[in-house]
């Protein structure tokens, strides 16, 4: 199974990530992706993720022991940006491969929600006026609380 959990800093294509996840599993029945980018709301210029890797990458890793646990998978790809941010720029890849398509999914909706709400990144965006530290939404919280 490949596996692949990575901090990344500067820009990378999340489409060779994912090509390279297809050609690994070749009997994959499904390929779920998702990929997350600097959105232009609120009038953001840029994003700064922050991160003390001896925390973080093990954090994620432990997540997708998790999501490895949880779902038969056979592959897995983590991949989150760090550093500054500029719009449309991508901030994370997950992407998940299984004998069917239902447990790719919901592997990446759980890794995704795990991340959006239960991460160990600290984010600010830059706006006209400066630098704004940025918390979690309700809405992710509750995401987060279907899972149980």
């Amino acid at each position: 199974m490949l596996r692949r959990i990575e901090l990344v800093q500067g820009h990378w294509d999340t489409n060779d990530a994912v090509g390279e996840l297809a050609r690994s599993v070749p009997d994959a029945g499904g390929i779920a992706s998702f990929v997350g980018k600097v959105r232009h709301d609120d009038a953001v210029e840029a994003l700064e993720l922050l991160h003390y890797e001896k925390l973080t990458l093990p954090g994620i890793q432990e997540l997708a022991e998790t999501v490895s646990r949880r779902w038969t998978l056979e592959g897995l790809v983590i991949m989150h940006r760090v550093g500054v941010m500029h719009v449309g720029e991508p901030i994370v890849l997950v992407s998940a491969a299984a004998k069917h398509r239902r447990e790719a999914i919901e592997a990446v909706d759980f890794t995704m929600d795990h991340l959006k709400s239960d991460s160990w990144f600290w984010k600010r965006e830059k706006r006209a006026d400066g630098w704004h530290w940025i918390e979690p939404r309700e809405r992710d919280h509750s995401d987060l609380a279907r899972w149980g």
